[in-house]
C-alpha cells in the first residue's frame, strides 16, 4: 500500500520511494508491476480495496500453497525487543526459522511498526530490561489528620515506575527534603529487590544541585547512594517532561488509583496512610493490562527482575554534606558540638558528613576523622590521637597520674605529690607544682629527688620551689636530723636583752 501511494498519489520516482522505505530499488518497480497484472491502473483502485484484498490481488497464493503464518502478536514483539540484546532482525529470524513460509523482513517490520505508529507519544520508548527507574513526586498530595487539633497536613506522594514493566512503587513522605528522598529510594530498592542500572529524576533540589541540560551536578549524599547500590544517577533534561515521560504516566495513575481512592479515608499518621497505599500498590501492579495481557507485576518478574543488580548485605546510612574549616585548636563545630581532626589539618578546609550516628571529616575525598555523634550543645568531643605529643601529654596528666609517677620515685615524693594536690586552691595550681616536680627527673636521679622530698616534709615545704632549691643546693645530700635531736644541738643563746622564763616568775 505504502509503496502505490507513493507511486501513484505522490508521484515519486523507484529511486525516492527505494530512499524513503528502505528497500531495493526493484521493489517498487514488483509492486507496481503486480498492481497492473492485478488489472489496478490508479490510486483510486487502490482507496477502493483494504489492506488485506490487495494483499491478496498483489500476491495471490500458488495452486496447493498453504496461506502464510502470521507473525507473533506487535504486542509481543514490544516486550520482547525491551529485553537485552533483542532486535526485530532476530526475531524476524526466530519466527522464520519456524515458519519456512513466513512473511519476509521488510513486510514483518512493517507490520509492527503500523501497530506502533498507533501507541500514545509516552509508550514509543522502547526501554531495556532492568535498565531504568524513573522517579518523581506527584503535584497533587494527600493529607493526614493531627489528631490533637484536626489540622489537615499535606504530605508528599512519591512515585517510582520501572521502565520496562511498568511495575509500580508508590508512598507517602512528610517532605522532599533530602533525607526523604533519599530513605523514599532506600525503600524503593528494597520493594524491587535489586539495582536497575540507572535512575532517572526530576531535577529537583534533593536530587540535582546544579540544573544543566548537558552536565547536571547531583547532590552529595545522593550521588553517594547511588555508588553504594552500584547504580547511577540520569536526570531528566529540564523542561522535559518526556525525559521521564513513565513516572509522569504512573503519577497520572497513582492519582488515580491511589488518591482517588484515599478521599474518603482518614489517616492520622503517615504510617497509616502507608499501610493504605501499600495494599492499593499491590492492586495496582496485579491488574492485567489490556495493551500487553499481563500484570505489572508478572512483566516485571519475567524481565526486570532477573536483570536487577544484587543489593549489598548493607543499608544505605543517610549523611547530609557540609564544609567547615579548621579552627587553631584542630576541631570543627558541628551541630553546636566541637570535633577533632588531627591537628596537622588545622585552618584547612574540610568536608564533614553528619549521620544519625556518626560525625566523618574529610580532607581531600579522605577520611581523617570520625566520631559517635554527640548532641551535648557547645560540648567538645577529642580524640588523644589527633593532638600533637605535647598537648597529648598536657591532657593526660591527672591527679591519678602524678600519684603513679610518685610512687615509682618513693613514698615522701608520694606523701609531697599528695599534699600539694590536696593543699591547692584550685586543681590547676596543684597540677602545676607536680608538673614541675617531675621536671626534676630531666636533671637529677630518683635518689635525690626522693631526699629532696623527704627533707622539704621535715622542713614543712611543700612545693616544687623548696624541691628545687635543695637540690640546687646539695642539701639533699646531707644527713637529716630528727626534731629532738635538731632542738637538742642548737646552743643557747647568753644576750642581756633575752629574759628567761625565771623572769615571769
Amino acid at each position: 500500500m505504502q509503496r502505490i501511494r507513493l507511486k501513484w498519489h505522490k508521484c515519486r520516482s523507484h529511486r525516492q520511494i527505494a530512499l524513503a522505505i528502505a528497500v531495493g530499488v526493484g521493489t517498487p518497480s514488483d509492486v507496481v508491476a503486480r498492481a497492473e497484472r492485478a488489472g489496478i491502473t490508479c490510486w483510486q483502485d487502490v482507496e477502493a480495496l483494504s489492506e488485506d484484498e490487495l494483499e491478496a490481488r498483489l500476491y495471490p497464493l500458488a495452486v496447493g500453497s498453504a496461506a502464510r503464518p502470521q507473525p507473533p502478536s506487535p504486542a509481543t514483539i514490544h516486550l520482547e525487543l525491551r529485553r537485552k540484546g533483542v532486535t526485530l532482525r532476530l526475531l524476524h529470524e526466530e519466527y522464520i526459522l519456524g515458519n519456512a513460509n513466513g512473511y519476509g523482513y521488510t513486510k514483518f517490520v512493517e507490520l509492527y511498526n503500523v501497530w506502533a505508529e498507533r501507541l500514545r507519544v509516552v509508550m514509543r520508548q522502547v526501554h531495556k530490561a532492568g535498565d531504568k527507574c524513573f522517579v518523581d513526586y506527584s503535584g497533587k498530595k494527600p493529607t493526614i489528620v493531627d489528631r490533637e487539633t484536626g489540622e489537615r497536613i499535606e504530605v508528599e506522594l512519591f512515585v517510582a515506575v520501572m521502565g520496562a514493566s511498568n511495575y509500580t512503587y508508590v508512598e507517602a513522605t512528610a517532605t522532599q527534603r533530602s533525607a526523604d528522598w533519599i530513605a523514599s529510594h532506600v525503600r524503593l530498592i528494597e520493594f524491587l529487590g535489586g539495582a536497575p542500572r540507572a535512575f532517572v529524576p526530576d531535577q529537583l533540589k534533593s536530587g540535582v544541585v546544579i540544573a544543566n541540560r548537558y552536565e547536571p551536578g547531583i547532590q552529595r549524599t545522593y550521588e553517594e547512594w547511588s555508588q553504594h547500590y552500584t547504580t547511577t544517577i540520569l536526570p531528566a533534561r529540564p523542561l522535559k517532561p518526556r525525559d521521564k515521560a513513565k513516572v509522569e504516566g504512573g503519577v497520572l495513575i497513582a492519582q488515580r488509583w491511589v488518591l482517588a481512592r484515599l478521599r474518603n479515608i482518614t489517616c492520622f499518621s503517615l504510617d497509616e496512610l502507608n499501610e493504605h497505599i501499600a495494599a492499593l500498590v499491590v492492586d495496582l501492579n496485579n491488574r492485567v493490562m489490556k495493551r500487553y495481557g499481563k500484570s505489572r507485576r508478572q512483566l516485571f518478574d519475567e524481565i526486570d527482575r532477573p536483570e536487577l543488580t544484587v543489593l549489598p548485605s548493607d543499608r544505605f546510612i543517610h549523611g547530609d554534606w557540609s564544609k567547615a574549616h579548621v579552627k587553631l585548636d584542630y576541631h570543627v563545630n558541628v551541630d553546636h558540638h566541637d570535633y577533632s581532626v588531627p591537628y596537622q589539618r588545622a585552618t584547612d578546609e574540610v568536608e564533614i558528613r553528619l549521620s544519625a550516628a556518626t560525625v566523618e571529616v574529610y580532607y581531600k575525598t579522605k577520611r581523617c576523622a570520625s566520631h559517635v555523634r554527640s548532641f551535648v550543645y557547645g560540648g567538645t568531643t577529642t580524640d588523644p590521637a589527633h593532638m600533637p605529643a605535647s598537648h597529648r601529654k598536657y591532657a593526660e596528666e591527672s591527679d591519678a597520674g602524678f600519684e603513679d609517677w610518685a610512687t615509682e620515685l618513693g613514698p615522701h615524693t608520694l606523701a609531697l605529690v599528695r599534699a600539694i594536690l590536696i593543699e591547692r586552691r584550685h586543681p590547676e595550681h596543684g597540677l602545676r607544682s607536680c608538673r614541675g616536680l617531675k621536671t626534676l627527673t630531666r636533671h637529677y636521679p630518683g635518689e635525690r629527688i626522693e631526699a629532696a622530698c623527704e627533707r622539704a616534709l621535715a622542713a614543712g615545704s611543700r612545693s616544687y620551689t623548696n624541691v628545687e632549691s635543695i637540690l640546687k643546693h646539695k642539701l639533699d645530700q646531707l644527713p637529716l636530723m630528727d626534731p629532738v635531736q635538731a632542738d637538742e644541738a642548737t646552743p643557747a643563746v647568753d644576750h642581756e636583752n633575752i629574759r628567761g622564763a625565771g623572769y615571769y616568775h
